[in-house]
């Protein structure tokens, strides 16, 4: 696969996706870097703004398996990893497997599940395996979650803990349409039957499993340039000495924006990175791997406001 082949790909994902979801295509071209780079995704926002459906409608145009599961805060961890059922038959325990098992999963309100819930996830995010009574099972390298969540702020929702944030590549907000987009969606739904069921438009798949690990090839046969590589670290470093921030950004999350870094180019065309390609990613990798002091909670300022200002404060390499 060349450059010009995978931008075609890529253009058609955009152009299926965009059929149901509009309104939204900065995000799209988000999950698509997301995939590419073999990062999970976290999209937060409030409900109604299709964050459940955009996660569908990609997986649709992606011939891989999908599950879903709904995240309650009745919802036990066997729910999602599956568990080991005795089996009078033949005597013996079987094990029945969860959602987990499956290609794309969707995580849906992840944070409205306890803790000990949530962190059923957390081997399957970064190691795609799950112990299950000592034994392990792998998922597979084409396993990739798109959770959601709705703000922190709301009721009967629980904080994700730092290391569970840190498996998400991207945190992700989902923002209302802007006005002409709303209006579009509306007419759009005017001519269907009120009671249709918006999110089960059939859409074409444009990507099966070899696409897309040709594409992720092409993605890691993109090197990045020393002064690339140094104003990613540089900037990361920043945030662990920086005056409002309590918890820097790991050596993981610098490793995390290279490779993102790799995926926007190809998205673009290109098989070199540019300073740009980091100006633009370092906000959805690092907004959710830094804590900030109580010096900057004070003052209002949010983790993207402390990151703008470091971006700011350090030259770009030219």
């Amino acid at each position: 696969m060349d450059l010009s082949e995978f931008q075609q790909i890529t253009d058609d994902i955009r152009t299926e996706v965009g059929q149901v979801v509009q309104g939204q295509e900065p995000l799209i071209d988000m999950l698509l870097t997301s995939v590419f780079a073999r990062g999970h995704c976290l999209l937060e926002g409030p409900p109604g703004t299709a964050k459940t459906l955009l996660a569908r409608c990609l997986a649709q145009v992606i011939s891989l398996d999908f599950g879903r599961v709904q995240f309650t805060p009745d919802l036990m961890p066997g729910d999602v990893l599956g568990v080991n059922l005795y089996d009078f038959q033949s005597g013996s325990f079987r094990l029945t497997k969860g959602p987990v098992f499956t290609d794309i999963l969707l995580a849906d309100e992840i944070n409205r599940a306890p803790p000990k819930t949530q962190s059923a996830l957390l081997q399957a995010m970064n190691e795609r395996e799950v112990t299950i009574d000592g034994t392990n099972y792998p998922l597979g390298g084409e396993f990739f979650v798109i959770a959601t969540q709705n703000p922190i702020e709301q009721h009967g929702t629980y904080p994700l803990p730092e290391a569970q944030l840190d498996r998400f590549l991207f945190k992700l907000l989902v923002d209302f349409p802007d006005r002409d987009a709303e209006i579009s969606i509306l007419s759009r739904h005017a001519a269907l039957p009120v009671e249709t069921d918006k999110g089960r438009t059939e859409l074409r798949r444009v990507l099966d499993r070899d696409t897309l690990l040709a594409g992720r090839a092409l993605v890691d046969s993109i090197r990045l340039d020393e002064t690339i590589l140094t104003y990613i670290v540089d900037l990361v470093r920043a945030t662990r000495t920086d005056t409002e921030v309590l918890h820097g950004a790991s050596t993981r999350a610098a490793d995390a924006l290279a490779g993102a870094v790799r995926a926007r180019a190809a998205l673009d065309g290109r098989d070199y990175a540019l300073p740009d390609d980091v100006q633009a990613l370092i906000t959805p990798v690092l907004r959710h791997r830094v804590v900030l002091g109580p010096t900057a909670e004070i003052e209002g300022r949010t983790s993207d406001d402390v990151l703008q200002t470091i971006v700011n404060r350090l030259d770009a390499p030219r």
